[in-house]
């Protein structure tokens, strides 16, 4: 989908650690056109080398493409969170992701429970955001993941936000989940549920896989109880939780009334 903030509430550790790559970061100039591109690839890679990225990293830094379809996407971001949240869900498909959300949990009820026994999430909450995200994972995006992240590092439009998600992009390509040719959204999201790379970094859980459908869903699991959600609790209570997804109002409030309806399906 397209990217409007997810992720905005960090744990305090990670955001120290954001702010503080971020900061770096803003040692190289930004641009708005993919003229001065190569040059600020240069130049952030010194603050890359600084952050511990390696050799994988770094070349897949140095072969990253100015992401012209990118640039576009954000910049009409704002347009697809607006009007109200009926307008949202109808644009979105909310009934088609309630109705298919709905078989899923069936007959992925033991994945589901297993996933709310060890984290406390339901699975009306993750199955709104797999299909909101995805489509359930039959739309993870053919963008290049690193070229679309370093090109939003470089944007002059929220370089502070990305710079620290292409620092992780490139910590991933040299951990092996990710490699210089890995795909995703156009923002830099990863696999079933659109994860963030500095996301994937912090939340991920067994081998990082966002391709994988449990792994990206225990993964949002695990992100939505880092960021509040209460066993237990209903939407209302947990809508912080949500937020730290994705700041959106009509998001917001459409996952909520997606979940529930799922749940109580």
């Amino acid at each position: 989908m397209a990217f409007f903030a997810k992720g905005v509430l960090l744990a305090a550790a990670g955001a120290l650690a954001f702010c503080l790559l971020a900061c770096v970061a803003q040692a190289a100039s930004c641009g708005k056109s993919a003229a001065g591109f190569e040059q600020w690839k240069v130049e952030f890679a010194e603050t890359a080398k600084a952050a511990g990225v390696k050799g994988k990293g770094l070349a897949a830094l140095a072969g990253a493409k100015y992401a012209v379809g990118t640039i576009q996407a954000d910049r009409s971001v704002n347009k697809a969170f607006s009007g109200s949240v009926a307008d949202f869900m109808r644009r979105r498909g909310g009934s088609a992701i309630i109705s298919k959300g709905r078989s899923l949990k069936t007959a992925n009820a033991a994945l589901f429970d297993s996933i709310e026994l060890n984290y406390g999430v339901p699975a009306g909450v993750l199955l709104a955001i797999w299909g909101m995200e995805t489509n359930f994972g039959a739309s993870m995006g053919n963008q290049n993941t690193v070229s679309a992240i370093v090109t939003l590092a470089y944007d002059c439009r929220r370089p502070q936000f990305f710079a620290p998600h292409a620092i992780a992009a490139l910590k991933l390509v040299d951990s092996g989940v990710l490699s210089a040719g890995s795909v995703g959204a156009m923002h830099g999201e990863i696999g079933h549920t659109g994860f963030l790379p500095g996301n994937v970094l912090r939340y991920g859980v067994g081998n990082r896989n966002m391709r994988d459908k449990s792994t990206a869903l225990m993964s949002t699991a695990n992100f939505l109880r880092a960021h509040g959600w209460g066993a237990g609790g209903d939407y209302q209570g947990n809508m912080g939780a949500i937020a730290g997804w994705n700041s959106a109002s009509v998001y917001q409030q459409a996952i909520a009334r997606i979940g529930e309806a799922i749940d109580g399906g």
